[in-house]
């Protein structure tokens, strides 16, 4: 979409923002500072900032009717077909207009990004021809994307690369072609909706973080002047063309300054300090903050860059790229020196201490001793039967920020929309990857289908068309892309869940995990089983509201049902197959293993697991079993015991705060 012919917001009427826009200015100034990306909350301008932009920016000479955008004064950058116009003697017809904005809609193909084969050309020719995409329009002008974060990653790969090399080059459909792509980049997010990968994050020049103005009478301000834009915008934007003219000049002075503004060693060190001291990974943090150095001494009309350039331009290009720095080496030499420094307080404060560690040792050594004694007694007579009946409600743990997962793809063709897994799917929606004969879902791949009929064309008669396609030539497209999937929390809510806080642990955890999951789009849903059944908290949703909530108020205590836990949480997978069979489960339990809640009469741990070899048997549904039990001399491994009925993976409470929890939606899930 081009925004340039739209009346906008003026760039220079924007209230507050400084840095954000300053950075625009800056990325205007030079391109090749690789780009823009702007983070902040839901209505903090944006949008607005970047589609105002444009409008300050001078104007550029294009050739008129080339779709690349070509400068009709730099032969060694046109296109092929205009070189090939001037080759011919062909003078070029030269056409002044403002940079264009493109936006770039969160749908957008790959092809349609690249540029593709002329297809209607090549029916009716029988040869190849390349149809520019949107890399093509968006040279010499800004590239916008909104919410990129919710961009497929390869259509930001590909853009990035583009950026990078000034050039975009396609090789695919048997085009080779390659012209110029030289942008600015510009992409906003809400952190809220999820983050991009590291590696697609250092591909961005800078990256600022904007929030909502706390000054009263500033937002007094800013409701005023959009209250005026939306009454007479054109009014309201003649009242601000000239502070917009000055600084569409200021732009065009400093770009004819940047050549001669020059940087000396000294800033360069300073330049690679400031990297260091952020522990970035690789060199490109240090050539862009020189890049943006240079810039910004150039904006401010200086021959050269000052230290306050560099601190500025280090603010910019380091927050998306800096790391938490490596714990300091310990040698067992420096250790034994400091022991022997250690003075006598010192030593007769351990004294003091040593006895508290050694009675607390023992009350753990009884405790678990008599928690034995108690297993001996029998299943329904284990420890959890002396638990009273009292419930408390224990906090919400500290919530842990889910690392990136990398998917493997599912072969199962799906339906659906999210964040997390790759699958095949069988929608005429998603990233076109190969070409099949079977047919299936009508949609048609006329690449393939033209290879395949190419070699068969002088043995067919033609008469009078390009290119004659029969039956066995047809070939149909094999997409992929992501979806969100179904994550169903069993959680045990008994008494034994108190014993060492472990309820405010986990529910740390599953908190995390519904964080993670209404980024990626994922459905959820949530039992409780504690006293003498199980219940249904959370049916399935995406609200990480209401799941917070339930958390907070999910009350602890009592005995533990849990063959009537897992088989309700099975029930809810079961049900909502049959309303969406394309989902992709995952069944989580949260549990020590103990059981002392019979619900078909039997033995209740012998019940559970006969459930667990039910849901191992279902192939569709992946499991996965976190262990509550406290490590110890005494551990009765009941999950584990359940876990290996149930096929599913195990894990450890001590695992949780390590991210390992997370792991189970990376490989359990098959994606």
């Amino acid at each position: 979409m081009d925004w340039t012919e739209k009346e906008v917001y003026p760039f220079s009427a924007i209230v507050g923002q400084q840095k954000m826009t300053r950075a625009l200015i800056l990325n205007a100034i030079c391109p090749a500072l690789g780009g823009l990306l702007i983070r902040g909350e839901k209505g903090t301008a944006k949008s607005t900032a970047v589609r105002a932009l444009a409008a300050v920016l001078p104007e550029i000479e294009v050739v008129s009717g080339c779709p690349f955008n070509c400068d009709p004064h730099e032969y060694n950058r046109l296109c092929p077909e205009c070189k090939a116009r001037v080759q011919q003697g062909i003078d070029l017809p030269i056409l002044k207009r403002k940079i264009k904005v493109i936006d770039l809609p969160l749908g957008a193909t790959e092809d349609r990004v690249l540029g593709s084969l002329d297809l209607e050309y090549a029916v009716k020719e029988g040869k190849r021809r390349f149809t520019p995409g949107l890399l093509a329009l968006a040279h010499r002008g800004i590239i916008y994307i909104d919410e990129v974060n919710l961009l497929n990653d390869h259509i930001v790969d590909v853009i990035l690369d583009a950026a990078g090399m000034g050039l975009n080059i396609v090789e695919r459909e048997g085009i080779s072609y390659m012209h110029r792509a030289e942008f600015i980049l510009i992409g906003t997010m809400n952190p809220e909706e999820g983050e991009l990968r590291p590696q697609l994050l250092d591909r961005f020049g800078m990256c600022i973080q904007i929030e909502g103005i706390d000054d009263p009478d500033e937002r007094v301000r800013l409701i005023k002047f959009r209250e005026r834009f939306d009454k007479n915008s054109t009014e309201f934007i003649m009242a601000y063309q000239s502070r917009q003219n000055n600084l569409s000049q200021k732009i065009i002075h400093a770009r004819e300054r940047v050549s001669h503004t020059k940087i000396s060693d000294e800033m360069l060190q300073l330049c690679s300090k400031l990297a260091l001291d952020a522990f970035v990974a690789g060199h490109r943090a240090d050539i862009v903050i020189r890049k943006t150095a240079l810039t910004i001494a150039c904006y401010e009309g200086r021959d050269a860059v000052t230290e306050e350039d560099v601190n500025e331009a280090a603010d910019l290009v380091l927050l998306h790229r800096m790391r938490i720095p490596p714990p300091p080496p310990r040698y067992n030499r420096e250790e034994k020196e400091r022991s022997q420094e250690e003075s006598p307080d010192d030593e007769k404060k351990k004294q003091e201490e040593k006895p508290q560690t050694q009675n607390r040792q023992e009350n753990e050594v009884r405790e678990e001793k008599k928690e034995k004694e108690e297993k001996d007694k029998g299943e329904s007579e284990n420890s959890l039967s002396q638990i009273p009946m009292l419930e408390s409600v224990f906090p919400v743990g500290d919530a842990f920020k889910v690392r990136k997962m990398q998917m493997k793809r599912d072969r199962i063709p799906r339906k659906g929309s999210g964040r997390r897994s790759r699958t095949r799917t069988s929608s005429k929606t998603g990233r076109y990857i190969m070409s099949t004969m079977e047919r299936r879902t009508n949609d048609l791949a006329l690449d393939a289908t033209l290879r395949a009929a190419a070699p068969y064309q002088k043995r067919r008669s033609r008469q009078d068309v390009a290119i004659v396609i029969e039956e066995s030539d047809v070939r149909e497209k094999v997409r992929e892309k992501r979806i969100g999937n179904f994550i169903v929390f069993v959680v045990d809510a008994s008494g034994s869940m108190g014993a060492g806080k472990r309820m405010i642990e986990t529910k740390g955890a599953i908190l995390s995990l519904l964080m993670d999951a209404y980024q990626k789009r994922d459905k959820v849903a949530m039992v409780a089983f504690k006293g003498e059944h199980a219940e249904t908290l959370l049916p399935p949703t995406s609200s990480i509201e209401l799941a917070h909530k339930l958390l907070e108020e999910l009350p602890t205590g009592g005995k533990t049902p849990l063959c009537h836990g897992i088989s309700l949480g099975y029930q809810i997978i079961q049900s909502y197959f049959r309303k969406d069979p394309y989902i992709y489960p995952l069944l989580i339990l949260l549990s020590d293993g103990k059981a002392n809640v019979s619900q078909y009469g039997g033995k209740p741990l012998s019940e559970a697991m006969e459930v667990a070899e039910e849901i191992r048997n279902d192939t569709r549904v992946n499991t996965a079993i976190v262990d509550v039990e406290k490590s110890g001399l005494i551990t009765f491994g009941l999950a584990h015991q359940l876990s290996r009925q149930m096929g599913a993976r195990y894990f450890r409470i001590e695992d949780l705060k390590s991210d390992t929890l997370v792991e189970i939606l990376r490989e359990d899930l098959l994606i």
